[in-house]
């Protein structure tokens, strides 16, 4: 994603530049120019969709709707997850309040493992399929503006039985895991690509959710990136509560080198960017 591009086109629209009828002219802030603080502000409103024309977005003019998962080598490594009917025996029921009540940002963790039950019963929480929908749609455990569910979910594995430590991504179509690659010094390659905070390698395993933002803006257009970051705080929120019910603990981080990061998940970047991580670990 080319930001720069993206807040020039906010700054056209900010100073009337986009013809007067753009939601900031001049007119409608009776002169007022924004300032820098103001600017950045903007992307937090919704007030951008009164300058998209909907009937230009690739979904009205007939495009294909992207695929729900990003496609991959069928012959690639993969790790079949155990099903729901299956984790449930192994995963005790958790009181709602209690997970709710109980929440909160955890960095210490033990050097316990995880089971491969409760980390099924995790990605399950945070981007399972829970319905089907027919062609490239289904409903998931978490909610997505229009169902367009924008994220792909990866993991440092450090402490999983039964699965070897590297990289691998989610496939929730499959409820398998892919394996994408073995990553040297990987807990100090995490924080460093975290700007130092070692705590985000030392749990069991680390969720990044990277977006491909072609998913939603084929429906929203421009509108689409706001409720992309409104989408990864559900996803993120069904982490901390799940974690609860298992004894582990988690804490959503935000603050990282968008570069160093990408390029460990050997990720272009531009269309296909991480936007949040969390470690999870037994506590």
């Amino acid at each position: 994603m080319n930001y720069g591009y993206l807040l020039k086109i906010w700054k056209n629209i900010t100073l009337g530049n986009m013809g007067s009828a753009g939601p900031f002219s001049t007119i409608h802030l009776k002169g007022h120019r924004m300032n820098k603080t103001e600017e950045y502000r903007y992307f937090l409103k919704d007030t951008i969709r009164k300058s998209i024309d909907f009937r230009n977005t690739d979904q009205h003019r007939g495009v294909p709707v992207p695929p729900i998962e990003k496609p991959y080598d069928s012959n690639a490594r993969r790790i079949q997850l155990p099903k729901s009917d299956q984790w449930t025996r192994t995963i005790e029921k958790a009181d709602l309040i209690s997970a709710i009540s109980n929440r909160r940002s955890r960095r210490k963790f033990t050097s316990k493992e995880l089971s491969i039950d409760e980390l099924a019963f995790l990605l399950w929480a945070t981007q399972g399929i829970r319905q089907p929908a027919g062609g490239n749609l289904a409903y998931r455990t978490v909610p997505s503006a229009g169902a367009r569910h924008s994220f792909e979910t990866y993991l440092f594995v450090m402490r999983v039985q039964g699965i070897q430590p590297g990289l691998y991504r989610y496939l929730p179509i499959s409820n398998e895991l892919l394996f994408v690659c073995d990553v040297q010094n990987m807990e100090k390659r995490l924080a460093s690509a975290c700007l130092g905070q070692s705590f985000v390698g030392k749990g069991a395993v680390t969720f990044v959710w990277t977006t491909i933002p072609y998913r939603m803006e084929w429906r929203y257009s421009l509108a689409a990136h706001r409720v992309i970051l409104i989408d990864a705080g559900h996803v993120c929120q069904n982490l901390y509560l799940a974690c609860e019910a298992i004894q582990a603990g988690t804490c959503a981080v935000a603050a990282y080198d968008q570069e160093l990061l990408d390029e460990l998940l050997n990720i272009d970047g531009l269309d296909e960017f991480s936007v949040y991580l969390a470690p999870v670990g037994k506590i």
